[in-house]
């Protein structure tokens, strides 16, 4: 027996007893089974929804009326949305080096969740798999919601909510750009192109 023999009986031993393993599990491993689902869900579900979603929350919670009565009972209507002093609330200081304070309002920590969250949603937009399509048309109705939200909702009315609703068209944008690329160089490369 030659030495190339020799290592493919003992490859062809290792995958039969993985094979009988396997089958003595009861067939796939559910961790596997498991993982591939959550796996399919994060490809499937848009991270900026998160961030809407909180959004969505604080403005309906912490939103006031849109008119008010002043003093002379006269009807006066909101200039600004009803929430904006809500976003401009304190949400972290840290002292500086320079002698000042940073402060993080509550408005800037949930843009800097969204940014996290769209880089992310670049990183999953290079894959080329139909979960990855189906990704993109559910962040494309999350932008229309985001629009609509924002046109018509006095809470939505803020810089806050607008740079969320554009990063959901960046989000939209970017993946398909991006898929879109990475599919032509698969398919470059997988037709010896």
């Amino acid at each position: 027996m030659s030495r190339r023999d020799t290592k493919i009986a003992i490859t062809g031993a290792a995958v039969a007893k993985m094979e009988r393993d396997r089958a003595r599990r009861g067939g796939e491993d559910t961790n596997q089974k498991q993982g591939s689902f959550m796996r399919l869900i994060f490809g499937i579900f848009p991270l900026l929804v998160i961030p809407v979603v909180l959004y969505n929350l604080i403005a309906m919670l912490g939103g006031g009326d849109v008119q008010s009565t002043n003093e002379l009972g006269q009807t006066v209507q909101a200039q600004v949305a009803p929430i904006q002093a809500l976003l401009n609330e304190r949400f972290l200081g840290l002292p500086m080096i320079s002698g000042v304070e940073w402060i993080l309002t509550k408005g800037d920590a949930i843009v800097l969740l969204a940014v996290t969250f769209l880089f992310l949603e670049i990183l999953k937009s290079t894959s080329t798999g139909t979960a990855t399509i189906v990704n993109h048309g559910i962040s494309l109705l999350l932008f229309i919601l985001c629009l609509v939200q924002f046109l018509l909702m006095p809470n939505f009315a803020t810089s806050t909510f607008f740079i969320l609703m554009s990063m959901t068209l960046l989000d939209v944008l970017a993946g398909v750009i991006v898929t879109i690329v990475s599919a032509r160089r698969d398919f470059g490369v997988g037709g010896d192109v």
